[in-house]
């Protein structure tokens, strides 16, 4: 009797089909240790990722920060929960990698949410300079309204913005209405000259 080669041909004909990504990567990653996952997961999010560390630094930090997010995913894939958006997981990541860095820069300085509110709040003055420009105007926002607004922009929900900024969802709420409110006046002036 022959052997049996059909469990090695089909070993075989799996290497040369392309299989669909899985829904979620990071959950197949956890779980494999297959760094093709992390692979797709840097595919599909780092240019997310980059833009959103971008709009609350300058370029070489969100470079330095998205470095840093990758290589803490790779340290505590273990943590991902499925229950949680991959994209989210992966935000939250960087925005805590983020305050840690600006922490680290202003050594011995308290630095929480609230202190960079105020460091990076604009004075009423230029709040009420002519702005044509939606990104100028997002610039304008104090740090947790801009920080809000972009995540929404990112098509991430209350809730998951709520677990990203590590704040309740009436907090997020409020928040997005006065970026609202403050971009309607910033905008809305211009409009009417």
């Amino acid at each position: 009797m022959p052997p049996k080669r059909v469990p090695m041909l089909i070993a075989l004909k799996s290497w040369f089909t392309d299989q669909a990504p899985p829904d979620d990567a990071l959950l197949a990653y956890k779980q494999s240790g297959n760094n093709r996952y992390l692979e797709l997961l840097i595919e599909q999010y780092s240019q997310d990722l980059y833009h959103f560390l971008r709009s609350h630094s300058n370029d070489a930090l969100a470079h330095d920060i998205c470095q840093k997010t990758w290589l803490t995913t790779m340290e505590k894939k273990h943590l991902y929960e499925a229950s949680h958006s991959p994209k989210a997981w992966l935000f939250k990541i960087a925005r805590n990698a983020l305050f840690d860095e600006i922490r680290r820069q202003r050594q011995g300085c308290a630095l929480d949410e609230h202190t960079l509110v105020d460091t990076q709040a604009v004075s009423t003055q230029a709040v009420s300079e002519p702005t044509t420009n939606l990104s100028a105007a997002i610039e304008q926002l104090p740090f947790l309204q801009k920080e809000a607004l972009s995540l929404q922009l990112e098509d991430f929900s209350l809730k998951e913005i709520a677990q990203i900024t590590q704040s309740n969802t009436e907090t997020i709420k409020t928040r997005l209405r006065y970026a609202r409110q403050q971009l309607k006046q910033v905008l809305g002036e211009n409009h009417e000259r």
